[in-house]
């Protein structure tokens, strides 16, 4: 595996980054909290970065101009558009505020649109593109004790025309429910296809959350939980979101040893205080940005992943493939990735090509001498059951540290397929130089890296 382009995107803008991006036919958009930059395939800046509150400049619901925070872009290509996204966070009403291209240029305008979530704040929206909907899920809280995960569908065909009576259906699965905190943790994430076969038109969409015994939710056994969301733009929209089925998996410590605090887990070269150790964010129970679909015609294949304790003290990437054929889902494969090295590898994102061949790209530190950088592997979709077959790539080799007592490592990163080719991935994730580390405490760069795997074309 080698790297074709290779870029860095941003510099520091506040801790954490949250570097998420995807890529089209001509441009490559990445978004961290606060802003967003439209590039050319080379690398080269076309747009930005700019405050991604600008996109709703002169909107007519103004918390959405402020810069907030974990925004996600897609690129539909389904309708050759681009979706940039935010939330809000003045209150007391907040909103999932959502821009989409007028055409298929991201350095042009934008249809904007703003779904309320009422008095709940919707932390950690993660979108999906489906054939008619474009999908957020949400971990609301209330102000007071309310707390529970939101399901929001989209009017897609109205939103990408500019109609400005797009309208939304909402559903709240009650995280102070005892019966349902284990079905949906921390967070569900909306099934987001790759490729140009669009999922069937009365196919359910797909989302996935995971559970673990170990934990605190009060799961009984390590699982992945699958919801169905139906949904119908009639002239009243009919809607469902229903438990489909829990798919046992192979068990997983996602609580790592932390301490002082749950945050400071990682060390780092030189670094001797644990206040500044690395978050691995791994007792989030959810999966991480994407849950990446692709339709084959004779079955649905979906792949996510997590961060767990994958041996004593170190961290790895537990990654799944699933299978729906005929409605029904299956775990066809798990693996758990730590080549036995000491190295941590942590807050990945993973996808399929064409070929069904996997790439999955990640965070890599440890205590001696990997500096926070990014690394991704890879597997041929006919190699054994549960392995990454590759070896492992290095699209930047980190030289700094982080030295805030802040110890959050971005939320989430972003793995995604090229569509002109359908083979090619491009990844974005966060990493630290000795420039970045001696200018700021928290001074992290990301980086692009783009690589295909043996046999695409």
């Amino acid at each position: 595996m080698s790297n074709q382009d290779n870029f860095n995107i941003f510099g520091f803008r506040v801790n954490p980054p949250d570097p998420n991006g995807e890529v089209g036919p001509n441009n490559y958009v990445e978004m961290i909290n606060l802003v967003f930059a439209v590039y050319d395939k080379g690398g080269n800046l076309l747009v930005g970065p700019i405050d991604t509150g600008s996109l709703w400049s002169g909107f007519p619901v103004s918390d959405c101009t402020d810069p907030s925070g974990d925004p996600v872009v897609l690129y539909d290509q389904f309708m050759d558009r681009w979706l940039l996204s935010q939330f809000t966070t003045a209150g007391p009403e907040y909103f999932n505020c959502v821009a989409i291209s007028t055409t298929s240029d991201p350095t042009g305008s934008y249809y904007r649109y703003a779904f309320s979530t009422g008095v709940n704040f919707p932390d950690y929206p993660k979108y999906g593109n489906w054939t008619d909907s474009y999908v957020i899920t949400t971990r609301e809280f209330g102000p007071t004790i309310e707390y529970g995960i939101g399901v929001y569908a989209l009017e897609k065909n109205k939103m990408v025309n500019g109609e400005p009576n797009a309208r939304n259906v909402r559903f709240f699965i009650d995280g102070n429910d005892p019966d349902l905190l284990p079905l949906v943790g921390d967070g569900l994430l909306p099934a987001d296809p790759d490729g140009k076969q669009k999922p069937k038109n009365d196919a359910a969409i797909p989302l996935v959350g995971t559970q673990d015994d170990d934990a605190s939710y009060g799961a009984t056994f390590d699982a992945l939980n699958i919801w169905d969301l139906l949904v119908k733009w009639r002239s009243t929209p009919i809607a469902s979101l229903d438990l489909a089925t829990q798919l046992p998996v192979a068990s997983f410590d996602s609580i790592f040893p932390c301490a002082p605090t749950s945050r400071d887990c990682l060390p780092q070269p030189g670094i001797v205080d644990p206040a500044q150790y690395l978050d691995i964010l791994s007792y989030r129970q959810r999966p991480t940005f994407r849950l990446a679909y692709r339709n084959f015609k004779t079955y649905e294949a979906m792949v996510t992943n997590q961060s767990v304790e994958a041996t004593p003290g170190v961290a790895g990437v537990r990654w799944y493939e699933i299978r729906r054929t005929g409605g029904g889902y299956s775990l066809y494969q798990q693996g758990t990735y730590a080549p036995g090295d000491g190295v941590h590898r942590w807050m990945g994102s993973i996808a399929m090509d064409k070929k069904g061949n996997m790439a999955l790209g990640y965070s890599v530190v440890n205590g001696v001498d990997v500096y926070p950088g990014i690394r991704y592997t890879g597997r041929l979709s006919g190699d054994p059951l549960g392995q990454m077959t590759l070896g492992e790539g290095t699209i930047i080799d980190g030289s700094g540290v982080q030295t805030t007592t802040n110890s959050r490592w971005g939320d989430y990163t972003d793995i995604t397929v090229d569509p002109t080719d359908d083979c090619t991935f491009w990844y974005v994730n966060e990493y630290y130089t000795l420039a970045g580390q001696q200018s700021s405490p928290a001074g992290w760069q990301t980086r692009i890296g783009s690589f295909k795997l043996p046999g695409c074309q």
